[in-house]
């Protein structure tokens, strides 16, 4: 499957407000980039040790490669965090799943900030799903979070996510979960009651 990427995204909160997507400009973002992942809190994202170098070489990469995709995320026009977009049937995934016409996958990452906005993340999350679905056209969005990064797992649950199983990766052992349109319709970001 070739995934098509919208070339922008935008999104109306309803309490948050406006939230957009653009596609990484390799050598323009990756210093800010870099300041991310090399943040502590970006752990899971095991880029603590990177350069600025290996953070544009990276998203050079991503750049060059037709089943990958990676977006700045803007809150109110400015950067405050970063999505890749893949399908999991051109990663390691499809060793540890059969992957399914309409899967795509996602990885998403927070800038940090000396001053939280109240239900920031989760209307980053709210925002990255109606990418995946109104932009991508995904029938089901995929993800693999390390085990141990329950921050992350609320966060998924949040938005519709159900966990499937532990798969062993090449760099850690992810929870491989799924989430399908009507899981999301029915998730807490949607209003739902758990």
């Amino acid at each position: 499957m070739t995934l098509k990427a919208p070339t922008s995204f935008y999104h109306l909160h309803d309490r948050l407000g406006d939230f957009g997507l653009r596609p990484v400009d390799p050598p323009t973002d990756s210093p800010l980039l870099h300041e991310w992942v090399t943040h502590p809190k970006a752990k899971y994202w095991m880029m603590q040790d990177a350069s600025v170098a290996d953070v544009l070489a990276e998203h050079e990469a991503i750049e060059a490669d037709p089943g990958h995709f990676a977006y700045m995320g803007l809150y109110h026009y400015r950067a405050r965090f970063l999505v890749e977009v893949y399908d999991p049937a051109r990663s390691e995934l499809a060793a540890v799943y059969d992957p399914a016409a309409g899967d795509v996958g996602m990885h998403v990452l927070t800038a940090p900030s000396d001053r939280p906005i109240p239900g920031f993340t989760k209307g980053v999350m709210t925002t990255v799903m109606h990418l995946l679905f109104d932009g991508f056209g995904a029938k089901r969005v995929v993800v693999e979070p390390d085990v141990g990064n329950e921050a992350i797992h609320r966060l998924n649950e949040y938005v519709g996510f159900q966990s499937h199983k532990a798969v062993q990766l090449k760099d850690k052992q992810g929870l491989l979960s799924f989430c399908t349109r009507i899981d999301f319709e029915r998730s807490a970001a949607k209003g739902v009651p758990a």
